[in-house]
């Protein structure tokens, strides 16, 4: 009986242990939200020291580093720009006009303050605008739609890269949420101007937000 019982008592400890283990885990769930973040083209070239500069990339990078940070994202994506190599069209323009900045290794190079964030998400090359003609970013954002959560845009150039993202993901019928001080252009105004197409589909089709109120948003689902 005493052998039973002792039998009993160590099954029960380990059943009670497997259900604190579940019951954890499943509270970390619930704080990692079904949205995707994705960072497009954080690279030095928009820095202060690069010749595409974007005023706002520093709050931006601050901004995107909160987000990360989080941890309310299902998951985090990267991309960077790399120059098309058999470039068709006015791509092929683009190439000469762009070329020093194409063959400079540290202008192509994602900002440093981002660095210890590329060992732990993936990141991917593209050669267009928009971020969804990876094939892996576009499942990425397909899959985040039919959970219920949203493509959280951030990241550079807002006018070129950010908003061509933004229409190609409302096109697939992915609900849009750009964090205004998580992205940055090449001038406040040209920033405004996105702002305000983007805010002729917040109706239904996108979500403008600034990184404070996304997450206090996040929080209080």
């Amino acid at each position: 009986m005493t052998r039973m019982m002792k039998a009993c008592s160590v099954f029960l400890c380990a059943m009670l242990t497997v259900v604190f283990y579940l019951a954890s885990a499943g509270e970390g769930a619930e704080q990692a939200g079904g949205d995707l973040l994705l960072v497009i083209d954080m690279q030095n070239a928009y820095t202060a020291e690069g010749p595409w500069t974007c005023p706002n990339m520093a709050r931006a990078t601050e901004q995107i580093i909160a987000l990360i940070e989080s941890g309310r994202f299902s998951e985090v994506v990267f991309t960077r720009f790399d120059a098309p190599q058999d470039p068709v069209g006015t791509w092929k323009d683009y190439n000469v006009i762009n070329r020093e900045v194409n063959e400079d290794e540290w202008m192509n190079e994602m900002v440093p303050e981002l660095a210890p964030y590329l060992t732990q998400y993936s990141v991917f090359s593209k050669s267009t605008y928009s971020s969804m003609t990876v094939p892996e970013i576009r499942e990425a954002a397909e899959q985040c739609t039919a959970r219920g959560g949203s493509v959280v845009l951030t990241g550079v150039v807002s006018e070129c890269c950010v908003l061509s993202t933004a229409f190609e993901a409302i096109d697939l019928g992915c609900p849009v949420i750009y964090i205004t001080d998580a992205c940055a252009g090449c001038s406040d105004d040209l920033e405004a101007a996105v702002v305000s197409v983007l805010a002729g589909l917040d109706y239904v089709q996108t979500t403008i937000l600034d990184t404070a109120a996304y997450l206090e948003k996040a929080a209080a689902e």
